[in-house]
């Protein structure tokens, strides 16, 4: 190998690196959203609407197969603007309303650009697959300056997620060539999936109700009690004399997100 050939391979394993770097602190940012979205929801409202998440980052062999199926001039700035799934993050919910309640309050933040929406869940695919996704930027702060960097969101519930990885299985281990028979029985899957889903959520809204008219019969201990950052914490005193002393006046209340609506509804 000559000495060209050896600065040559530095170079590009140099730009590679970078290149992968982008996305790897694309996601990292988008968990500590994620996760700041999760802590508010479980201190305010007792309620965690995220089940779970999981990222992942397109391997260059698999970045590499990409270009060659799509015939992408291979050039960063070219895999970069044709390629949108290098970096996804997969958001497991519980109930249908968490997905677009999540997916609202990530739409909000005004840090990141949305590229796309496509409603799965409002309009499956023929085969019965539901999700929603978004495709964001997420703007990444380098030694030499700022680069908004894609990432795919999904947002699914707990049965969506069940389905769509059985399906994935069943088709890899069939190499895509699945028997009707089986077809037509994943769509039957999928739709019992989707019926489950809104059982789920109708009773999520009828046990939520319950709460809700059980805590307003009086104030407990629980309401002179608070949690951060797993450290429980007494309202002060003077504060709570403040409120039985002056029962009549009002203070303006904060405006908060509840649990059981979405910009969606």
């Amino acid at each position: 190998m000559t000495e060209l050939q050896v600065e040559q391979f530095k170079r590009v394993r140099k730009e590679m690196t970078r290149f992968m770097m982008l996305y790897k602190f694309a996601l990292d940012e988008m968990e500590t959203k994620i996760e700041i979205l999760k802590e508010e929801f479980q201190l305010l409202h007792d309620y965690n609407p995220i089940e779970h998440t999981k990222s992942r980052v397109k391997s260059p062999e698999s970045i590499m197969r990409k270009i060659y199926r799509k015939n992408i001039n291979l050039t960063f700035p070219n895999i970069k603007e044709s390629i949108k799934d290098i970096a996804g993050i997969r958001i497991t919910c519980s109930f249908i309303s968490d997905i677009y309640r999540i997916s609202d309050m990530l739409r909000k933040q005004t840090d990141l650009k949305i590229l796309e929406v496509k409603d799965y869940i409002k309009n499956p695919k023929p085969n019965g697959y539901q999700s929603l996704h978004l495709l964001v930027e997420v703007p990444i702060y380098m030694s030499n300056g700022q680069e908004y960097v894609c990432v795919e969101i999904q947002i699914r519930t707990i049965a969506m997620d069940f389905w769509a990885s059985l399906e994935h299985k069943i088709f890899y281990k069939y190499n895509e060539e699945v028997p009707k028979q089986l077809l037509l029985e994943l769509k039957q899957a999928a739709d019992s999936a989707a019926a489950l889903d809104q059982q789920m959520e109708r009773l999520h809204k009828d046990i939520h109700a319950i709460k809700e008219e059980k805590s307003a019969d009086g104030v407990g201990e629980e309401f002179t009690k608070i949690m951060i950052n797993n450290q429980q914490f007494s309202l002060p005193s003077a504060l709570m004399n403040l409120i039985e002393a002056n029962p009549a006046k009002e203070v303006p209340p904060v405006k908060e997100i509840d649990p059981n609506k979405s910009d969606e509804e």
